[in-house]
């Protein structure tokens, strides 16, 4: 089966795009000794992954409807609250996905 022009563009549009998240994301690893951050950008990444994952749950948990007001989904609102309050109790992430998922399954059980 040959190739048609069409696959090739997507083929090669592919390939391009992983290269270049390959040495967009490998270049801190190999010139982050030789390129040091300034300490008021690292002390601002520090929160990278606290704002990924916050931009991550939030929408989750409190999804926009088409009329532009966030809509509720209670089972998820209490599974995110359960996982919040084990993980204060407790300071282990695992604990808290362990909750969290408990109770969301229980929830759509029960809900």
């Amino acid at each position: 089966m040959a190739l048609s022009q069409y696959d090739w563009y997507i083929l090669g549009a592919v390939v391009c795009l992983t290269v270049v998240s390959i040495i967009a994301r490998s270049s801190y690893f190999l010139f982050g000794d030789h390129l040091p951050l300034p300490e008021s950008v690292r002390s601002a990444l520090r929160y990278a992954p606290v704002a990924a994952l916050t931009a991550i749950i939030i929408p989750e948990i409190f999804p926009w409807s088409a009329q532009g007001t966030p809509g509720l989904d209670l089972n998820k609102l209490l599974a995110a609250a359960v996982a919040v309050l084990v993980y204060v109790r407790t300071q282990n992430a695992v604990f808290l996905m362990i909750a969290g998922i408990v109770s969301y399954g229980l929830g759509k059980v029960f809900f």
